[in-house]
């Protein structure tokens, strides 16, 4: 059975609510939900963690590296730009992920531009809603 993990950075769990014309009008809680449906349907084990402290973020990665976590999906939030240490979890676990934008980063603000992650990253979805979440989490279910 697979075990993916998706991780939700900081001020995602404010998603319904905050910005809904940038960020889509779901909650955390539905978008969760639409992302155990599919894993169900093709028996997958699906863990979402969200959290607004980095180091919450950090100790989840390296625990996914001893729980039987296959694959990562991440949307950093705001850590995207900033987290050294992100990256440097992300890099030791050695998991594959995919890095996960609910808007289109490089249409934005110039300082969302850039991302720590991305370079390590086997894949980066940016700017399709929720639906990339769906599009990583399929790619993973679907991958040998």
């Amino acid at each position: 059975m697979k075990k993916i993990l998706v991780i939700h950075g900081p001020n995602l769990n404010a998603l319904g609510t905050r910005e809904p014309d940038v960020y889509g009008s779901l909650t955390l809680s539905d978008m969760n939900n639409r992302l155990y449906e599919l894993a169900n349907l093709h028996g997958a084990n699906l863990d979402c963690f969200q959290s607004n402290w980095e180091g919450a973020i950090i100790d989840r990665i390296y625990d996914a590296k001893v729980d039987g976590t296959q694959a990562i999906i991440i949307n950093p939030g705001g850590l995207t730009h900033t987290s050294i240490c992100l990256r440097d979890a992300l890099s030791a676990v050695a998991l594959p992920f995919i890095e996960v934008h609910l808007s289109n980063i490089h249409s934005r603000e110039s300082f969302r531009h850039h991302s720590f992650l991305s370079a390590i990253a086997i894949g980066v979805i940016a700017g399709l809603g929720t639906r990339g979440y769906e599009m990583a989490l399929e790619h993973f279910l679907h991958k040998a």
